[in-house]
């Protein structure tokens, strides 16, 4: 599985530990990973997506997943949260007849 948000895109980071001899060794920084749930208002649906803690920051400060979905770039969601992008994105719109 992908060490990757999947609403914001953050993923792993490289670089060096640096000792007091100044000796480097690689290390990985890996992003605070979590499974949430959130529910979706417009189409009353609850989605499950493996997050960042920064991403859930982000989402309760936009209104909430559809509001935070809505306002996201595509291409740093994942194939699911695109998927739930469009759903939302048809549910919104009011059907003209």
């Amino acid at each position: 599985m992908a060490r990757r948000c999947e609403l914001t895109g953050k993923g792993v980071l490289v670089g060096n530990n640096v000792s007091h001899a100044n000796n480097k060794t690689k290390t990985r920084f890996l992003p605070n990973l979590q499974n949430i749930t959130f529910a979706s208002v417009a189409l009353n649906q609850s989605f499950t997506f493996r997050i960042s803690m920064n991403a859930l920051r982000s989402v309760e400060h936009n209104g909430g997943l559809d509001a935070f979905l809505l306002k996201a770039d595509a291409e740093q969601l994942s194939k699911t949260a695109r998927a739930v992008r469009a759903k939302i994105k048809k549910a919104a719109v009011p059907v003209a007849a």
